[in-house]
C-alpha cells in the first residue's frame, strides 16, 4: 500500500474521532467518495492500526444508528421553511 494512502486513512479515522464526523462529512472534508472514507476505515486500516479503526468504526456505527433521526429531522426542517415562505 502506498505510505499517502495509508496516511490518508490514519487522518480519516482521527478526523471521524475527533469531530465525531459522519462518512458524507469527512468525505466532503478529504474531498473523497463515501466508498473510499468506507474503504480506508473499514479494511485499510484495519492493516495499519487495529486499535485506531476500531475506534473510528464505534463512531461511523453510532452514526448509522442516528441516521434515520437526522433524516426525519432534515426533512422536517425543510418543510417549515416552506410553509413560512
Amino acid at each position: 500500500m502506498k505510505d499517502y494512502i495509508e496516511e490518508r486513512a490514519i487522518d480519516i479515522a482521527n478526523y471521524i474521532i475527533d469531530n465525531n464526523a459522519t462518512v458524507r462529512q469527512t468525505a466532503k472534508a478529504f474531498g473523497i467518495s463515501k466508498s473510499t472514507v468506507h474503504k480506508d476505515v473499514t479494511e485499510r486500516l484495519m492493516q495499519i492500526n487495529p486499535s485506531l479503526a476500531k475506534e473510528a468504526r464505534k463512531v461511523l456505527d453510532v452514526n448509522k444508528q442516528e441516521r434515520h433521526i437526522r433524516g426525519g429531522m432534515a426533512t422536517k426542517e425543510k418543510y417549515a421553511h416552506q410553509h413560512s415562505a
